[in-house]
């Protein structure tokens, strides 16, 4: 029987390394405390249950599953030595690295994987990913094998996602409720202390086995090197103390600048910026459990209120248009040969007709934002506004982000808008999209949504996914489920003395860098 290898093949240049060249290498200067001032602190570091971006910055440099990104958002080996997929896109077969250690010494084996999947399945929601596996099987220490009950010839995409990652942990962590588990993994860092609110500390772990068949960084995969000793998250949620502390050398590294102080920076010679476009996009989230918003027509009458140009106005920022849920360029976008009628309507007179067909009695509709992003805080204070304007009784209530993203992760807490961004990996297509798409807006019942998905998974040819995709974006943007804003770009500013920067704009990779 003829089986598709996934294998590393980078001798035949088939891909491109942005990492340390030999000599860089060489250069590099071991020791010292990276401290990154970060505009929250995670509320779990359980990779099964984590899709915000601070939970995740700490997360993939901790953990590793059988497969990641590569610098070109192909799928490589990581823990996984080769992973070799049947002719019928039913049988997944991994051969394990060996000698790889956990953080606890011991060793990975098939076992950790097993325990790990079927973790995923209890807790993530992420878990119908994995509905379709009829069994798993450990013929030995470093073979794993998932038989599927039915074709998947993405599933390799599904398992190298950033967002609720597949990571692997020891099969101790099995029967631990979700954000239960203890902080063990494979990855190039350890955990180290962690005081809410205030800062949290990963460690090199020098244990660490890394990818000797590589020859250096490969976005989420290839070989990692750890020079410095430690890395320090400080949780600084104004963006003017952030800069404060890079320009005083508290910290060498800042997210999160917004365009307006982009200055301050740029006028130290001993600073830098670095653009990243695309690093996601920009979405209203309508919670479709709760209050006025699980009717449709309401939601839709959203959508027609808002004005996209007003909102990217006033948040400022790196934003481009974009009335589709996968970036220009890509595979799966469709806005060369679709139209997209649920995008930027700006119309009050349409959005006060919906809502006269649906029935709305001036129902209070509350938003939901943070302090903690002033984008998010701002976007929904002009949407809002543009809501009033179509006659709907608006409600704004500001919380810290850990709370935001823990309601709209959850489906928890009482609103029915709020705002995120969501990237990088949606830049892969549907099969990424698909836990979010559900989660977020508490989406449940929706025939339309699990056949359209159903079609997209079991069907091996480009096109049809294609249009299996626009079923589904049909039904979550058309019908109001998100709304969405624009793909948009991030300013991050560092001081120069921190080197070894990857080109690769996923997210915060820690390895291979150094201070001079």
């Amino acid at each position: 029987m003829k089986r598709r290898d996934v294998v590393r093949n980078v001798a035949g240049g088939a891909v491109l390394i942005a990492g340390l060249s030999p000599t860089a290498q060489a250069q590099a200067k071991k020791g010292g405390t990276l401290v990154y001032a970060t505009v929250s602190g995670p509320g779990t570091l359980d990779p099964h249950v984590s899709s915000s971006a601070v939970e995740l910055e700490v997360i993939n440099n901790v953990f590793e599953g059988l497969v990641a990104l590569d610098n070109q958002n192909a799928t490589r080996p990581m823990l996984a030595a080769k992973a070799t997929v049947s002719p019928d896109s039913k049988t997944y077969t991994f051969e394990l690295r060996r000698g790889v250690k956990f953080h606890n010494g011991d060793e990975l084996t098939s076992a950790d994987v097993k325990a790990s999947m079927e973790r995923y399945a209890a807790v993530s929601p992420n878990a119908k990913n994995l509905s379709d596996v009829e069994r798993y099987e450990t013929p030995d220490p470093y073979t794993f094998i998932m038989q599927l009950k039915t074709p998947n010839v993405v599933l390799l995409d599904v398992l190298k996602s950033p967002i609720f990652p597949f990571m692997i942990l020891p099969a101790s962590q099995k029967d631990k409720p979700a954000r239960g588990i203890d902080i063990i993994g494979t990855g190039p860092f350890s955990m180290g202390e962690w005081v809410k609110d205030s800062h949290l500390v990963i460690k090199r772990f020098d244990g660490y086995v890394p990818d000797t068949s590589a020859p250096g960084r490969d976005g989420y995969a290839g070989r990692k090197t750890v020079y410095v000793d430690a890395v320090r998250f400080r949780f600084i949620p104004e963006a003017t103390t952030r800069i404060a502390a890079l320009q005083t050398g508290e910290v060498q590294l800042a997210s999160s600048i917004p365009t307006e102080l982009r200055p301050r920076i740029e006028e130290r010679k001993e600073l830098a910026i670095r653009e990243s476009f695309p690093i996601g996009g920009t979405y209203v989230i309508v919670n479709s459990q709760f209050g006025p918003t699980a009717n449709v027509l309401i939601r839709q009458a959203i959508g027609a209120a808002i004005d996209i140009a007003e909102i990217t106005e006033a948040t400022g920022g790196i934003n481009k248009p974009n009335a589709w849920m996968s970036f220009p360029n890509t595979p799966y976008y469709l806005g060369d040969t679709e139209k997209a009628p649920w995008y930027d309507i700006k119309s009050p007179a349409k959005a006060k007709a919906l809502l006269t067909q649906a029935g709305y009695r001036n129902e209070k509709i509350i938003i939901e934002t943070n302090s903690n992003y002033p984008w998010m805080r701002t976007t929904m204070l002009v949407v809002a506004e543009q809501l009033k304007a179509a006659g709907m009784n608006v409600d704004v209530k500001i919380v810290d982000w850990t709370t935001n993203a823990s309601h709209m992760q959850q489906g928890t807490g009482e609103w029915n808008l709020s705002t995120t961004l969501f990237g990088p990996d949606h830049i892969l297509g549907p099969q990424q999209w698909r836990p979010l798409i559900y989660a977020f807006p508490s989406i449940k019942g929706n025939d339309a949504l699990d056949a359209a998905y159903a079609e997209f998974f079991a069907e091996p040819s480009l096109d049809k996914r294609r249009a299996a995709w626009l079923k589904i974006q049909q039904q979550v943007l058309g019908n109001g489920y998100m709304i969405k804003i624009a793909d948009s770009g991030r300013l991050n500013a560092y001081a120069r003395k921190l080197k070894g920067q990857s080109d690769y704009s996923g997210i915060l990779q820690l390895w291979d860098l150094y201070l001079e």
